[in-house]
């Protein structure tokens, strides 16, 4: 213990809170020293002058302690140091008389770490609050030291582990333990701490469990937060008896039973929280007793019969929300007089009847959602009387007439569907122009008239959907001025004129409906200029002129669709680059050839009713099913160079000597390439001279019956090959065979040999063998019972239900990512496949997938063996197929 020698004073600063630790030396006093019983006395009389000094030591290093368990990014903790009082520690305060610590306070400082059970020794503290930030670890049982706690708060942190009991903490008042990882037993010694006033033990890993009766000894009660807490059963009778109850929120849970009656005794209720739980029966009459009560909301659950007429005499109610529910009947005439609501919402009910009249006239209303309910007559004028509305959502009932002009001045609207009713008549133009709107659904009703040009105002539009209406008239020009529209749908209707050109400004749109129209005119070539456009569908209109060959700039194209026009010329053979899962241009006055690649998408039908539109020969050789005819050979081929100059030709003719010499080496390049092929496969199994068979896997292959397929067993064709089913007769295994078409089939046999032929994993497709004889050749696969994921996910079981469900469609993402990875990483050199899309990921019995098709594969390094196509190969473009949900609504 350090000595301070007092000086021959009779005065000491008793003031000073750094004294501490003080010895007293009778050396540096004579008269002390001399008279002993006068020492006795004054170290008796300074120890009561000097109470805190040997607790704040004490409690500064419990301090110091408590900082080395915190990890503190933002430095907040800088001040905390051994040569400082911790009375001038950041975020902590004293008591002015004795000097010991009574609070922490460090919200939301970005804290990590632990709490450290030194913090038991600060027996004046009365607040502990550490909310919103990144504390881990348990709770010290220790705290229950603190008995003068008054305040304790952890909210929003990461603790875990079981909540210890804390029924020593007397005195508490506020205790918020919500938003962390606590788990175990719900902690039903809460009712020993009958002081509080503020208990939230909300969004926790509690086992599964019912709501303590002891809570029901909390008389002081005024907060109670329990929503998310995987409680169960019903809520206790106890609760009821909390007279000075205002805030109950029991939401999230599985609390099961009546909607309690007892719930009118406590009148002091502002807010009823008890959404997303089992509640059954109606809501009681007596709620109208709660004339304090402000927000209520009882919405998902499974309560039925009508709103109570007293309801509506709730005066300060500023939110009810009931949806998700049985409720039926009308809504009560009082909401119409209430002056403080801001939230309405019962969407999916069994409401029915007249809207109230006056609904809204009288409040500040901000969102409003009244969808897929049963409501009639005339929709109600006054939701935006104060301009604040921003949701409008009443899709799906029964309203009918005119839309009201009360809305016209309703700039505050942000999302705005009246869609799927019986709405009819014209749309005021003061509706167009909404500059903060980003949804406006007009859709499925009666509406005529035409899309005002003021539209242009509406510049945060994100997704207009007028389809099904009977509106007409020209789109106007302005609609290129919603540079953030993504979807504009407008389907079904009477519009007519060209298409604008604008609408190639609209630089996000990724989806564009306009089928069953009376466009006229042709296609503009701006379009191309859409480069996020996703679905274009312009079917059943009366488009003509050639397709532009600017729609294959659309690299994100994965539907389109011109069937029904009168589009001539041929089809571009730029669409071929774009990675399309499907196409139809049917009905239209097209000539030409049809592409092979989209004649593998579309098939047939997509094709059909186009005169002029033929296969080239080569097609129809593995397209035997087809009904389109072949190509007829163009006579006039011959005279292809008639009438040109001398200088053009000579220039020709230089051309073709250089790329006859290119051709030259390439041949023989090319035997050089094939003699090597058949070396190696010389050195493999011995079989029948006739074919040269390399296997790779132990199997019993006989290159007779690989090489004698069934035109029967065919289960698919490609760009490289057809590709069969093959029942092998000595061991009954099941293979699939791929005949790889002639010319690059050597290519690809080298480049699949190569690579599949080296490595193994789960998730690759395994390769049996090869066989090659006379420029046939053959590869021998694993047979994947469950074809490919493109098929998969559009097949359906019985009943309509796909055939893949989430957890399959997780499972396959997650093992084509592992094989991938695989390649990539775990391959030396690595493998970059070059074409991954959903036709070459094969799925077996178990819907396990396997990358497949590794005909454009190469080395990282480059291999004399290896692929000899460029680095930009495979299919080009691609997207996956399915659309966002437009139809989302806001609840």
């Amino acid at each position: 213990m350090s000595i301070i020698h007092l000086p021959n004073s009779d005065f000491l600063d008793t003031r000073d809170p750094h004294l501490c630790h003080i010895a007293i030396s009778p050396l540096n006093n004579p008269r002390m020293a001399t008279h002993p019983l006068l020492l006795s006395l004054f170290w008796v009389l300074f120890s009561t002058l000097f109470p805190p000094s040997l607790s704040l030591t004490v409690e500064t290093q419990a301090l110091l302690d408590f900082k080395n368990k915190l990890k503190d990014p933002l430095n907040v903790l800088d001040s905390w140091k051994e040569s400082e009082s911790p009375c001038r520690f950041f975020g902590v305060s004293c008591d002015p008389v004795s000097g010991k610590v009574t609070e922490i306070s460090l919200g939301n400082k970005s804290l990590s770490g632990e709490v450290s059970p030194s913090i038991s020794v600060l027996h004046s503290l009365t607040k502990l609050y550490l909310p919103q930030n990144a504390i881990s670890g348990k709770i010290p049982a220790q705290l229950n030291e603190c008995t003068n706690l008054i305040v304790l708060n952890l909210t929003w942190n990461k603790m875990v582990g079981i909540i210890p009991d804390l029924s020593g903490l007397k005195k508490l008042e506020f205790l918020d333990l919500t938003f962390n990882f606590f788990s175990g037993k719900f902690p039903s010694w809460v009712g020993n701490l009958t002081e509080l006033r503020s208990l939230g033990l909300a969004d926790n890993n509690y086992d599964e469990g019912e709501i303590p009766e002891t809570i029901g000894n909390l008389k002081n009660l005024t907060w109670l937060f329990l929503a998310m807490s995987n409680l169960r059963g019903q809520i206790p009778a106890s609760i009821f008896e909390l007279k000075a109850l205002q805030t109950l929120d029991i939401s999230r849970n599985k609390i099961s039973g009546d909607f309690p009656q007892s719930i009118s005794k406590l009148k002091n209720l502002t807010k009823i929280e008890l959404f997303m739980n089992n509640l059954t029966g109606e809501l009681p009459p007596g709620i109208a007793d709660l004339t304090l009560l402000q927000e209520i909301d009882i919405s998902g659950n499974q309560m039925q019969g009508t709103l109570p007429e007293g309801i509506g005499n709730l005066k300060n109610l500023v939110v009810f929300q009931c949806y998700n529910n049985k409720y039926s009947g009308e809504i009560p005439a009082g909401f119409g007089d209430m002056r403080h609501l801001i939230g309405f919402s019962i969407y999916r009910n069994n409401f029915s009847g007249e809207f109230p009249a006056n609904f809204g006239r009288f409040s500040p209303l901000d969102s409003f959602d009244i969808s897929e309910n049963q409501f009639t007559g005339d929709f109600p004028r006054f939701l935006c009387e104060s301009r604040k509305l921003r949701l409008l959502l009443a899709l799906e009932n029964n309203f009918s007439g005119e839309f009201p002009d009360t809305y016209v001045d309703c700039k505050s609207l942000e999302r705005f569907r009246i869609n799927k009713n019986g709405l009819s008549g014209k749309i005021p133009d003061g509706l167009w122009a909404l500059p903060y709107v980003r949804m406006i659904d007009f859709g499925d009703n009666d509406f005529t008239g035409g899309i005002s040009p003021s539209i242009g105002f509406s510049i945060s539009l994100n997704q207009l959907v007028l389809r099904n209406n009977r509106f007409s008239s020209n789109l106007p020009s302005e609609l290129g001025k919603l540079t953030n529209l993504e979807r504009l749908l407008l389907n079904n209707n009477n519009f007519s004129g060209n298409l604008p050109a604008e609408i190639g400004s609209l630089k996000l749109l990724s989806s564009l409906y306009l089928e069953q129209n009376r466009l006229t005119g042709s296609i503009p070539e701006e379009l191309g200029d859409c480069v996020r456009l996703v679905y274009l569908n312009l079917a059943d209109n009366d488009l003509s002129g050639n397709i532009p060959q600017t729609v294959a700039l659309m690299s994100s194209l994965n539907s389109l669709n011109l069937s029904g026009n009168k589009l001539s010329g041929s089809i571009p053979k730029n669409l071929e680059k774009l990675k399309l899962s499907s196409i139809d241009l049917s009905a239209n006055q097209l000539s030409g050839s049809v592409p092979y690649d989209l004649l593998t998408i579309g098939g047939d039908k997509a094709f059909l009713g186009n005169r002029e539109l033929c296969i080239d020969q080569n097609v129809k050789s593995f397209r035997n099913d087809t009904v389109l005819n072949v190509c007829k050979e163009k006579q006039g081929q011959k005279r292809v160079l008639r009438g040109k100059l001398v200088f053009f030709i000579t220039i020709a003719v230089a051309l073709l000597l250089v790329l006859a010499g290119l051709l030259l080496v390439s041949y023989k390049n090319f035997k050089l390439s094939e003699a090597d092929m058949e070396n190696s496969l010389e050195g493999e199994k011995g079989v029948d001279p006739k074919w040269k068979l390399a296997s790779f896997h132990q199997m019993d292959i006989d290159a007779d019956e690989i090489c004698n397929l069934d035109e029967e067993n065919l289960i698919g064709s490609g760009s490289t090959g057809r590709v069969y089913r093959l029942d092998l007769k000595k061991k009954g295994a099941v293979v699939a065979v791929k005949r790889l078409w002639k010319g690059d089939g050597l290519n690809v046999l080298a480049a699949e040999m190569e690579i599949l032929g080296k490595i193994r994993h789960r998730n690759i497709l395994k390769l049996y063998a090869c066989l090659m004889k006379a420029g046939s050749s053959f590869l021998v696969f694993e047979y994947m019972a469950n074809g490919n994921v493109f098929q998969a996910l559009r097949r359906e079981k019985k009943g309509g239900q796909p055939e893949l469900d989430w957890y399959q469609r997780y499972k396959i993402a997650l093992g084509a990512a592992k094989g991938i990875s695989y390649l990539h990483h775990d391959c030396s050199p690595p493998i970059i496949h070059r074409d991954i899309k959903s036709g070459n990921i094969l799925l077996d019995e178990d819907y396990e997938p396997k990358i497949a098709d590794f005909g454009v594969a190469k080395i990282a390094e480059k291999s004399p063996k290896g692929s000899e196509y460029s680095c930009f190969a495979g299919t080009h473009g691609y997207f996956a197929p399915g659309e966002a949900g437009i139809y989302t609504k806001s609840h």
